[in-house]
């Protein structure tokens, strides 16, 4: 199976760059985690940097997604929203066949 590594918008890098991320010396990590009401989580926090996660820079700024959740993430588009119900990162992911309402759980 091919794995293509994630895209990250420019909205999502603006994002990144208005809260003073790389300032700060962090990145912003994308992870996949087991659990949530559909099988799959995503962990979205600001982080250091490790060995061997792939590193998408834009605007000066990183996206980090490690080894472990690449192949949950292939092709998969990292964005930010900013709605009327919240502002947050999302992930457009087509490896996902289900997702739960509150968009952070997503089953394979």
């Amino acid at each position: 199976m091919l794995t293509l590594p994630p895209k990250v918008t420019e909205r999502a890098f603006a994002r990144l760059s208005e809260i003073g991320a790389a300032s700060q010396g962090k990145a912003l990590r994308v992870a996949v985690e087991g659990g949530g009401c559909s099988g799959f989580q995503y962990e979205i926090n600001l982080d250091d940097p490790k060995e061997d996660d792939l590193v998408l820079e834009g605007a000066g700024e990183k996206v980090l997604v490690d080894a472990v959740s690449l192949p949950f993430l292939s092709d998969a588009v990292i964005d930010f929203s900013d709605e009327l119900i919240g502002a947050r990162f999302v992930i457009e992911n087509p490896n996902a066949t289900s997702s739960c309402g509150c968009g952070t759980s997503f089953s394979i």
